[in-house]
């Protein structure tokens, strides 16, 4: 898939993009963006420095954002890097800072952005909005407030998403199932043995696939916890995932595998595609890619639910980010940027090339889009979910290293099979002593 923005669109992001975009209401065409002061005097361009964490078909789609950047204006000059995974990224980016060699914008995932601005490394944002006139009620509110603290913006949200329930259509329905996602995870257990295929011992396809630590458990775990009435932590950092709710959705994550319906693989997308597995949830933002991969028709739906009937999901992805540290030219630089970046013209084209949801409201309405759900049902699925989602739990997002913690915990219980409770008893009390520095920094900040 590679929906490229044309030439029309571009002229009309570059116009655009500076003017606030209320819900419904087009852009003026006649307003350009005017270059910052400091280049105006200088007549030269500022140099600003972006580390990138996307490869494959996300790469391609985020330094096309860049170039796209580069061309729809004369002030700035974009270096793009990419630095690798999530954690990756945030590894080099604490290098960085140490040795003084920052970068000026940088995409940071959900669990990461929040360290640094425990650093006190992030730049606040609110000034650069202002000064852009940004109207940020125009940005989805469940994404943009995860970056604001003490009313303060500092991330704001570009390739954001949820997890969604990923089913082969032709392996459904040679199980006889229904062309749906199940309600619960009752419902799927009960359906687990129909997708299920075996020559003698073999199985040639599992009804489910879990990743391990590495491909995100952790946050696919996040709303199965929910479902069963438990969570990993209250948002005072009170440890939860030891307590009976938790323990019967791990529970239930061992049973899928000793009892012979779900795999654990390296990579649980790659399985799907290739129809080893009938069933897997995945981010939306893998939606381009299984599409490009898949040879068989696959449906989205919403995650199997709990007893709250407004609670499905959680968020998650990657929103943009400056360095405090970074010249005040350059942190202008940077923002314009993410300015562009997170315009409703660029995030519909980003959508639209990923399956990560739009983090514009008027993008979301618009007849381009609503013209592209149409014709692609499958990437709507996570817009329709977003109201049935919330932020993840502290013990997660908040506490580095909180998602190797628990995904470590939740491959001894797959992977190796032992018994659940000991397992998350150990866990819980590794966040906890992990948390105690969390507590005490967020109490010096005030």
């Amino acid at each position: 898939m590679n929906r490229q923005l044309s030439r029309r669109g571009l002229i009309k992001t570059t116009v655009g993009v500076a003017g606030a975009a209320a819900v419904g209401t087009a852009l003026a065409p006649s307003r350009s963006i005017a270059a910052p002061a400091f280049v105006r005097q200088t007549g030269s361009k500022v140099k600003a420095l972006y580390w990138g964490s996307y490869s494959a078909e996300l790469g391609k789609a985020e330094q096309e954002v860049v170039r796209l950047f580069n061309e729809s204006q004369q002030d700035v000059e974009l270096e793009y890097q990419f630095q690798g995974t999530y954690e990756e990224t945030a590894q080099k980016l604490t290098a960085a800072l140490a040795a003084k060699q920052a970068p000026d914008v940088v995409l940071l995932s959900d669990v990461w952005w929040f360290k640094f601005y425990l650093n006190r490394v992030l730049a606040p944002l609110d000034d650069l909005i202002a000064a852009r006139g940004i109207d940020t009620a125009d940005y989805v509110e469940s994404l943009y407030n995860e970056g604001v603290r003490d009313g303060v913006s500092y991330w704001l949200p570009f390739a954001r998403s949820t997890p969604l329930f990923y089913y082969n259509k032709d392996a459904f329905a040679a199980a006889g199932l229904e062309d749906r996602g199940p309600e619960n995870w009752a419902e799927f257990q009960e359906w687990a043995p129909a997708l299920v295929k075996k020559e003698g011992d073999t199985v040639n396809q599992f009804a489910f696939g879990h990743p391990n630590s590495g491909g995100y458990i952790a946050w696919l775990f996040q709303p199965v916890v929910w479902a069963f009435g438990g969570a990993y932590s209250d948002p005072d950092f009170t440890i939860r995932l030891a307590e009976a709710g938790a323990v019967e959705a791990g529970e239930m994550y061992r049973r899928s595998v000793v009892d012979g319906w779900a795999s654990v693989t390296d990579d649980h997308e790659i399985d799907f595609t290739n129809g080893v597995i009938g069933a897997i949830t995945a981010s939306t933002g893998s939606m381009a890619g299984i599409k490009e991969r898949a040879g068989f028709e696959f449906g989205t739906a919403f995650l199997p639910g709990g007893d709250d009937p407004k609670l499905r999901a959680c968020t998650g992805g990657a929103g943009l980010a400056i360095m405090a540290g970074s010249p005040p030219e350059r942190q202008e630089a940077a923002f314009r940027f993410i300015e562009f970046a997170t315009s409703p013209e660029i995030t519909t084209f980003w959508s639209q090339n990923t399956g990560y949801m739009p983090v514009r409201k008027s993008a979301a309405a618009s007849p381009e889009m609503q013209a592209f759900y149409d014709e692609n049902p499958t990437f709507k699925t996570a817009v329709d979910q977003l109201a049935l989602t919330k932020p993840q739990d502290a013990a997660r997002v908040f506490i580095p290293n909180g998602d190797q913690i628990i995904g470590g915990g939740l491959e001894r219980i797959t992977v190796n099979a032992e018994e659940v409770q000991p397992v998350f008893d150990e866990v819980a009390q590794t966040l906890e002593e992990e948390a105690r520095p969390v507590i005490e920094a967020l109490a010096a900040l005030g």
